[in-house]
């Protein structure tokens, strides 16, 4: 016959037995350590003036030097009264000092218990703005990026902490507005390429006499500006990631490969380069800053003047920084106009021709590159119109390139 299965019971462990109130201590918060750092102290220090003191004061009683003696014809009588009156005073001096140090005691714990008491009420009172600074913070998403702690008061740590939050909460504001602007943007331009090829299919599928060479020369044309457009982008995540290898590099060299490349599209717009400069050495990624004077030539090139340009390259080097400047003739700019050049997708209509006009991120790209490498992008216009751009990067160690 088959015995059912014992039912197990299981152990009540430690904790179960023990109440719920022992389980829950109170958290380790900063008041709490504060003021525990108060009474700790307040505790050291009033036990190390109590020891001082008692020691001072039973010195000073002179209790252990008390020494019963007298002259030698002294009776026995008299030696054991004087004895007597000795042991008293010695009695009366050490309960006296008992005494005054039990009551001390007693006073001592009594100024701890209070010291702890006003510990924990200062603590609350300094740590009310810290509070308040949470409370704001953690009320604050990306829905409310405009809110800041604008916290009053005296210039002090907790006054510079809350200036250095709302600087953050301005900077990551700004960035995340951009980020929304260059998203916008950029799904409209990627919309934009096949927009048009949609269109052009719907027109040559309601064309029976389309012309088929035609039509595939402008869906190429279309496809290509997609693929640029494309690559701009995947580069400009790339910058702004800084996921590339420093290396030593010369700005010299990277200017000189730039020009060489874009020479025919120069020569084709009647546009001469002159290029000058010694070793500019720097550190960062090679691919990189090449896309960067490659686009700044190339833009030079594109926004000149429609007949006879000229675009100047030049590279320097100095003992903290390594300068790229490219300047170019063309329209007059307004100070107002260039600062808006570095825009993702935003350019001046009359700067853009069909030919090469790119897709709008050449400068945008310019901006996030220089800033990867930790440098400065500065646009100028010229009085003689034109545009003079500088990019300044931080000069390559003098071992870099050992």
């Amino acid at each position: 016959m088959d015995r059912a299965p014992a039912l197990k019971v299981p152990r009540p462990s430690l904790a179960a037995l023990a109440p719920q109130r022992w389980l829950h201590l109170p958290s380790r918060t900063v008041r709490l350590r504060l003021t525990l750092l108060y009474g700790s102290l307040f505790s050291i220090s009033g036990v190390a003036l109590l020891a001082i003191t008692y020691l001072i004061f039973r010195r000073a009683s002179r209790v252990n030097l008390i020494v019963p003696n007298g002259p030698a014809y002294r009776s026995a009588a008299q030696d054991a009264a004087t004895e007597l009156r000795y042991a008293e005073l010695v009695r009366r001096t050490t309960d006296a000092l008992h005494h005054g140090l039990l009551r001390s005691v007693i006073v001592l714990a009594i100024m701890i218990v209070a010291s702890i008491v006003l510990g924990w009420l200062i603590a609350g009172r300094v740590l009310r703005p810290l509070r308040a600074m949470t409370d704001t913070t953690r009320q604050i998403s990306e829905r409310n990026l405009n809110e800041r702690l604008a916290l009053a008061g005296p210039r002090d740590e907790l006054k510079d902490l809350a200036d250095t939050i709302d600087g953050l909460l301005a900077r990551l504001e700004a960035h995340v507005a951009e980020q929304q602007r260059f998203a916008g943007n950029a799904s409209h331009q990627l919309r934009t390429p096949l927009a048009i090829t949609q269109t052009i299919l719907d027109v040559a599928r309601s064309d029976p006499n389309r012309n088929d060479g035609e039509l595939l020369d402008r869906l190429q044309a279309v496809n290509t500006r997609a693929i640029d457009l494309t690559e701009a982008l995947l580069l400009l995540s790339r910058a702004d990631q800084r996921s590339f290898i420093q290396e030593p590099v010369d700005l010299s060299l990277m200017a000189e490969e730039a020009t060489e490349t874009l020479l025919p599209l120069a020569d084709k717009r009647g546009v001469s380069i002159e290029t000058s400069g010694n070793l500019t050495p720097t550190v960062g990624s090679s691919a990189l800053l090449l896309q960067l004077v490659t686009n700044l030539v190339h833009n030079a090139i594109v926004h000149n003047l429609p007949d006879q340009g000229t675009v100047w390259v030049t590279t320097g080097a100095h003992p903290e920084s390594a300068v790229l400047t490219v300047e170019n003739t063309g329209e007059q700019f307004t100070p107002q106009s260039v600062s808006t050049l570095v825009e993702p997708f935003l350019r001046g209509t009359e700067r853009v021709r069909t030919d090469h006009a790119g897709v709008g991120l050449g400068l945008a790209i310019v901006k996030s590159i220089t800033e990867a490498h930790d440098g400065t992008l500065t646009l100028t216009p010229r009085p003689a119109g034109g545009l003079r751009v500088t990019v300044q990067l931080p000069a390559a160690p003098r071992h870099a390139g050992r």
